[in-house]
């Protein structure tokens, strides 16, 4: 098979089906995807999946096909040394699928490289996107679960993959989404590059200097999320004359719960991306945290390009240039003294966040660096 620039085959492995690109980790895929169809790549994409098993037509366009393999949950996987999350991603078709077509291989997250473990794939060469530090980021779930079993089980799989991680040795390059996960891998291989996140907005858009409210927008089936919202809700009810809504696509009786009906405290159910853009939009302080290391949170990159200002904690981002846009909060007294100063402060900073955002955040720039390496 030819591999001139109009014809770069590719295979890429995710851990999931990335469309819709609705939250975190598949919203990197998709807009990756998207991004090196646009310089020439021919996709041939592989996804394992849990219930995403529609390969929509938003995917067919960027991709040359699309294979779905359902995972596998045998609890016996339980009983072996490698991962839970990595096990459950293999089926013996994506052997054959792969064979059939002679191209280099881009493993989104140590998830996906079950493969490696059955076969040699010799006179391949194999790229990997670390999502996470894996054994941190199930630590950190960990500790963040109030359910025992699934406390015991994301620890188990954090003690796991502690062991499993020596596996970033094995590919010809590895890519970060972290400036930290830049330095752990760093200790183990040369061969590793930081790859900021891909997120689809093209362009920033200049906002008016006020806003409305303070938004935290989040997926709350996240044990981290959960913990951040009932945070922000203790430091609403000691500021009652400023709005707060919490938004996502899930979680509204948790947030009910927990706010007992405050007045300044609303759930809005996420309808849709234009819906969440909205809510941006016609926010004036985003009001984001987390209580586990997380490199660069997608949030933060939506608000930056799409709304005002952003009070974020230091576990948010890790990259100096993007922490200088934001103003920084780590404890409740801080977060609450930021909100009563930037409540009453008009927005001007477009022409500074622009400047930076448009060298750091963009995909199709990003998007070239990885073919760089991916064509070596």
């Amino acid at each position: 098979m030819s591999t001139s620039m109009q014809n770069k085959p590719l295979h890429i492995i995710s851990f999931d089906n990335p469309f819709p690109p609705n939250y975190g980790g598949v919203i990197d895929v998709f807009y990756k995807i998207k991004s090196l169809h646009t310089l020439g790549f021919e996709i041939y994409l592989h996804c394992f999946y849990a219930d995403r098993n529609q390969v929509s037509e938003e995917l067919k366009a960027i991709t040359k096909n699309v294979f779905l393999y359902k995972k596998n949950r045998n609890p016996l996987f339980l009983l072996s040394s490698i991962p839970l999350s990595v096990m459950s991603r293999f089926h013996k078709d994506l052997l054959k699928n792969i064979d059939s077509v002679e191209a280099p291989i881009l493993f989104e997250g140590l998830q996906t490289t079950m493969i490696i473990n059955k076969t040699k794939l010799a006179n391949r060469k194999l790229f990997l996107r670390l999502h996470n530090v894996e054994s941190n980021f199930y630590a950190g779930m960990s500790k963040n679960e109030t359910g025992f079993l699934k406390k015991v089980l994301y620890y188990i799989e954090s003690k796991k993959y502690s062991n499993y991680q020596n596996k970033v040795t094995f590919f010809d390059h590895v890519f970060t989404l972290s400036k930290q996960d830049f330095k752990d891998v760093e200790g183990k291989t040369k061969k590793v590059s930081y790859l900021p996140v891909f997120h689809g907005n093209d362009k920033f858009i200049s906002q008016s200097e006020y806003g409305d409210y303070a938004l935290y927008h989040g997926d709350l089936r996240l044990p981290d999320n959960k913990k951040a919202v009932s945070f922000l809700i203790q430091i609403f009810r000691k500021i009652p004359d400023y709005k707060l809504i919490i938004a996502s696509s899930n979680g509204k009786v948790f947030v009910e719960k927990q706010s007992q009906k405050e007045a300044n405290i609303e759930f809005v159910f996420i309808e849709s991306e234009a819906h969440l853009n909205l809510l941006l939009a016609n926010a004036h302080i985003n009001v984001m945290l987390s209580f586990q290391q997380a490199g660069t949170k997608l949030k933060i990159v939506n608000s930056l390009f799409k709304s005002r200002f952003c009070l974020i904690n230091n576990n948010m981002v890790d990259d100096e240039r993007i922490v200088n846009l934001c103003e920084i909060a780590n404890n409740e007294a801080d977060f609450i003294q930021k909100i009563n100063l930037l409540k009453k402060q008009p927005f001007t900073q477009n022409e500074e966040k622009e400047k930076v955002l448009s060298v750091v955040y963009t995909d199709l720039n990003n998007a070239k660096k990885l073919q760089q390496i991916l064509t070596q």
